[in-house]
């Protein structure tokens, strides 16, 4: 059975209090971004640099475009897949070492970012558009960037931590 009260009081001791700050900057700076696209630049692409533009995409996919399809059934169960491991994550975060904790809240907050997207929008604002001459990376958001930071952080420090586990 869940003892929701423990997890109140898991949530709210000060080692991951900081972790749910830095979600909610996160989350927040990922809203600000994509409210500030969606307002300014919905209709037209925002020239930055040789390297960079700002596009806005709607992506019904996941990250970077991934899976995207028109089908409301595997819409519906990609979305209920990510609601899934975000409470996963939820889990790990709480009983994570601080390190660990740091990884799962920027994965975590961007997903959030881009989980309220699919449930308002239907779709995830998708805008940073990286490219060399005519050759384009995927368009991406401040949450993707944030998802793919804590999983590069982690998988690299248990590369370490195994390297040494070795030697």
């Amino acid at each position: 059975m869940i003892d929701f009260k423990e997890i109140k009081n898991n949530i709210l001791k000060k080692e991951n209090f900081y972790f749910l700050i830095i979600i909610l900057f996160i989350f927040s700076l990922d809203r600000y971004s994509k409210i500030r696209i969606i307002n300014d630049f919905s209709d037209t692409s925002f020239y930055l640099n040789d390297f960079l533009n700002f596009d806005l995409t709607w992506n019904t996919g996941i990250g970077f475009g991934l899976l995207s399809t028109s089908s409301n059934v595997i819409y519906n169960l990609v979305t209920l897949i990510i609601s899934s491991v975000i409470i996963f994550l939820v889990y790990f975060i709480l009983k994570s070492e601080r390190f660990d904790k740091f990884c799962f809240s920027l994965i975590i907050s961007g997903a959030l970012g881009n989980l309220y997207d699919r449930f308002f929008f239907n779709a995830v604002p998708d805008f940073i558009d990286i490219h060399y001459k005519n050759v384009h990376w995927f368009t991406f958001n401040v949450a993707d960037i944030f998802i793919t930071l804590g999983i590069a952080i982690f998988l690299m420090k248990d590369m370490i931590v195994k390297k040494h586990e070795k030697t």
